[in-house]
């Protein structure tokens, strides 16, 4: 019987798991708070930085609104709010790492880290893609289809609703490459029959961008053509994992069970 390689954690008891957990949810909503609180003092400033790509499109003369009496206040205060979620997305899966981790195969780990360093770039990628390509697009877009004699002035708080879902929805978009590598790594799906469905990929792809988008041909293809093309790098490194694999030794052969509850 080969000698493992790995020793398994020493079992925990269910408390203790809970204990744990409430940790590292603790340092979560801490990480935040702080983050949050040296966020504040430029809330305004915030505001003014991603409203800009809308603003730069207004009509001469013209400003954004604030039909609330507390709107002034409360978007900027709602906007640092989700700065400071987003800021601390690596703390909050450092904890998360921490707490699964243990219960994890060593050939898992060697994959799940980078997998979660990716995850957290290329959520940033795509909201920098929305801020610096898409909006410019959208807001000139709009501008332009403005019917005479009506006055451009949009609400800050339903813009900042509006810029906050596309952000979600370019951020979770360009998370494409590591769901693609997750499916191929666990064997849900194999690389020859993704490839096979490449055309509906490339279909599905231009229906999200023309939901997403303005109707117009070029923003539709700016957004579905990346999205395309992170597709294919998932194949890519799920093709070059299953390769590897297929050539080296298990490593965790001897490896026991992780950890488990009694």
């Amino acid at each position: 019987m080969s000698e493992s390689k790995a020793e398994p954690d020493a079992e925990m008891p269910l408390v203790a798991h809970l204990t744990e957990l409430r940790s590292r949810l603790l340092r979560c909503v801490i990480a935040i708070f702080i983050v949050f609180a040296g966020l504040f003092y430029f809330a305004q400033d915030i505001y003014t930085i991603v409203s800009a790509p809308l603003r730069a499109y207004l009509p001469e003369g013209a400003t954004m609104i604030a039909t609330g009496v507390a709107s002034p206040f409360l978007t900027p205060f709602k906007l640092t709010a989700w700065c400071a979620l987003f800021l601390a997305i690596p703390i909050i899966l450092h904890q998360v790492w921490g707490f699964i981790a243990p219960g994890l195969y060593k050939h898992e780990k060697r994959i799940a880290m980078p997998l979660l360093v990716s995850s957290i770039l290329l959520f940033y990628g795509g909201m920098a893609f929305a801020y610096f390509l898409v909006f410019p697009l959208i807001f000139h877009f709009f501008a332009s289809v403005t019917p005479e004699g009506v006055a451009m002035m949009t609400d800050i708080n339903e813009y900042l609703d509006f810029v906050l879902t596309l952000f979600f929805a370019f951020g979770v978009a360009f998370e494409i490459p590591v769901a693609t590598f997750l499916v191929i790594w666990v064997g849900v799906v194999d690389i020859a029959t993704l490839k096979k469905s490449r055309p509906y990929v490339i279909v599905g792809c231009f229906v999200v961008g023309m939901i997403l988008t303005p109707p117009d041909i070029f923003s539709q293809t700016l957004l579905a053509v990346p999205m395309w093309m992170l597709f294919e790098v998932g194949l890519l490194f799920g093709g070059l994992v299953r390769k590897r694999s297929e050539h080296e030794p298990d490593d965790d052969a001897g490896d026991q069970p992780p950890a488990t509850l009694p």
